[in-house]
């Protein structure tokens, strides 16, 4: 790789320039990845050990878990690392690697939630259809297109920047190593990657988006079909965390990849950015747990201790 640029590492300007915040950051951040691992694992496995649980409702739930484990994992650690003293210094291989899992990870979690839509549509519009529509085998390759789809647009897009020249300026304006950040750094053109950058957010983002809202509408209109109140209430229980949810993903990560790569929309991208690769991940377990009480009896089951 250092045949195709002079910078052999880049340098994370972290999430705060004030040395005397260093210390408030550290227990805050590690406080939250604590969190968020301690959660998703708990959550996982319920899932996992629960028979009653092994539904397509929480068989994605499980992997929403463990999406939001490894996209916390994939940015935590090194900013703790900068945060204990140990230099904010990461090499061009380690943060090509960084790009790649993390845009795998979230464009993962992007397909998966329309997944998850697709299935609440199902169950709502289509109950009589439900076990055949949603069988195991359907569920499992829904699981596996989405993670192989993300894993080859991340192997693309993390690809296009091997052959960019950098001459030398190497200070990242982010605490970890992001696809908008890292493009405003080559010497050499990047309209290519700017292409595929577009290309991908439209199909991940925008298209996935659209037939999110798509399943929302007849199964907001289906709902709006019920009689009864209570009816009613039970079948929008069942949908509001997760439109919640997606709405949270959907307005942080389109806005991180949409705007423009200089000046203060850097500065607030990086909360931007620590609202889905940080503060999402924690939320998740509780916005799906809390409102859930079959997860609630299973945590109850798996973990008597703590529940």
């Amino acid at each position: 790789m250092n045949n195709y640029t002079d910078v052999a590492e880049f340098v994370l300007q972290g999430f705060s320039g004030d040395p005397g915040s260093q210390a408030a950051f550290l227990a805050f951040f590690s406080i939250f990845y604590t969190m968020a691992v301690t959660g998703n694992t708990l959550i996982f496995m319920a899932i996992s050990l629960n028979p009653s649980l092994h539904t397509p409702m929480y068989f994605f739930l499980a992997n929403l878990a463990l999406l939001d484990i490894a996209c916390t994992s994939t940015v935590l650690p090194k900013l703790l690392e900068g945060l204990v003293g140990k230099g904010s210094h990461i090499s061009y291989k380690g943060c090509l690697t960084q790009i790649f899992f993390i845009s795998w990870f979230l464009g993962a979690e992007l397909m998966l939630l329309t997944a998850m839509a697709y299935d609440r549509y199902v169950a709502i519009c289509h109950p009589l259809h439900y076990s055949m529509l949603m069988s195991r085998p359907v569920c499992v390759l829904l699981a596996g297109t989405v993670w192989s789809i993300s894993a080859i647009n991340s192997s693309v897009n993390t690809g296009l920047l091997v052959p960019l020249h950098f001459c030398g300026h190497n200070q990242i304006r982010h605490f970890f190593c992001e696809l908008p950040a890292l493009l405003q750094l080559p010497c050499s053109p990047t309209t290519l990657n700017n292409i595929m950058t577009v290309m991908a957010d439209v199909f991940i983002g925008v298209v996935n988006f659209l037939f999110t809202m798509v399943s929302y509408s007849f199964i907001i209109a289906s709902i709006l079909r019920i009689r009864s109140a209570e009816g009613k209430r039970r079948a929008f229980s069942t949908c509001s965390a997760h439109l919640v949810v997606v709405t949270f993903y959907y307005s942080t990560i389109i806005y991180t990849y949409v705007q423009p790569g200089s000046g203060s929309s850097m500065e607030n991208g990086k909360v931007v950015s620590l609202l889905y690769t940080t503060v999402g991940p924690i939320l998740n377990p509780l916005i799906y747990s809390l409102r859930n009480k079959d997860v609630k009896v299973a945590l109850r089951k798996v973990f008597p201790c703590i529940c």
